[in-house]
């Protein structure tokens, strides 16, 4: 990852409510949550989820696809690992005495583990 991208990505996650958006598309994985449900669980004005996502759409943070008359959004979670691993590369120095997270990798509901 470059520089300007993970600065682009760590101003997005940098204001609650987009922070808190972000963290509950991860929570819901791979299947993502609709905007209504997003919505509801941040108890923000349509207006406001709506810039707050843009601006993450942005930092390629988060991904979204129609369905019919609904907007499905996901977290990308590789943009995600990549932010970490950019934050984590020099770690100690790249000595074995810490280790850095892995990364997140999700699966659809009802998979096998």
């Amino acid at each position: 990852m470059k520089t300007d991208t993970a600065l682009k990505a760590l101003t997005a996650l940098s204001h609650e409510a987009r922070l808190s958006a972000f963290r509950e598309l991860v929570q819901a994985g791979p299947d993502g949550l609709s905007v209504g449900e997003l919505r509801d669980r941040l108890d923000l004005p349509p207006a406001t989820l709506t810039a707050q996502l843009n601006i993450l759409r942005h930092a390629a943070l988060v991904h979204d696809e129609r369905e019919g008359r609904v907007i499905r959004v996901r977290a990308n979670y590789l943009q995600m690992n990549d932010l970490i691993a950019y934050l984590t590369e020099n770690c100690c120095s790249g000595q074995a005495v810490c280790e850095p997270a892995s990364g997140c990798t999700p699966r659809k509901k009802g998979a096998a583990k």
